[in-house]
């Protein structure tokens, strides 16, 4: 072959292909050749890229769980401020209940009998356990009365009529509020066979829920939020 044939370029590639693949080492020897030290980084750079994607998905995992966990502890926070909020309001409504419906309702000689903060009145108790014991009230009707928050006696200033008052207390009065006090209210009328008053005792009503209040022959009573410091 003279110095001015040129070689086929299919050829020689072949032919180099083939002394690469019989010489590894000659394969670093080309590549270094013929790339330069950026490209032959590369390998090294993409090995750190997956250690680092790998350690990623580790702490994003990682990320999920303390979120989930953050998520539990609002909800368990959320809670406790609505227990706290209900609590306040049930000490609150302790001290004052009496005056608050007297005026809302006119009402005069208020007793409690039942309150979250005071022990039931024993003549109460022994009232409601005969009339469950008799099948006047139910299981259910008996354990209604027991969890309502608070429960008076009162007379109606107009003409002298004794009546039973159950109150609910929340917060903020929902749906639920207004069923267990109807239900309260019903409870007491069976066992005592005397007029009663559902009330539903809050901070705040909805105007919807104000409206099926009033629909259920539930009172709300209006009771002035604490003033913040």
């Amino acid at each position: 072959m003279s110095s001015t044939e040129r070689i086929d370029p299919t050829s020689l590639v072949a032919r180099i292909i083939a002394e690469l693949q019989a010489n590894p080492d000659a394969q670093r020897l080309l590549l270094r050749a013929l790339l330069t030290n950026e490209f032959l980084g590369v390998p090294a750079r993409l090995d750190r890229i997956e250690k680092d994607i790998a350690e990623l998905k580790a702490d994003v995992a990682e990320l999920k769980t303390d979120v989930a966990e953050l998520k539990t502890d609002v909800a368990g926070l959320k809670t406790d401020v609505a227990y706290l909020k209900g609590s306040d309001l049930e000490y609150r409504l302790h001290r004052k209940v009496h005056a608050l419906v007297c005026q809302a309702f006119a009402l005069r000689r208020p007793h409690t009998v039942k309150s979250p903060v005071k022990e039931p009145d024993k003549d109460f108790l022994a009232r409601v356990d005969e009339a469950l014991q008799d099948g006047l009230i139910t299981q259910e009707q008996d354990t209604r009365i027991e969890a309502t928050d608070f429960i008076l006696q009162a007379q109606r200033r107009s003409d002298g009529v004794p009546l039973w008052i159950a109150v609910e207390a929340s917060s903020k009065v929902h749906d639920n509020d207004m069923q267990r006090v109807r239900a309260t209210a019903d409870a007491l009328r069976t066992v005592f066979d005397g007029e009663t008053l559902a009330i539903v005792a809050g901070y705040q009503i909805d105007e919807p829920q104000a409206k099926r209040a009033k629909a259920a022959g539930v009172e709300y009573l209006q009771v002035a939020p604490p003033i913040p410091i």
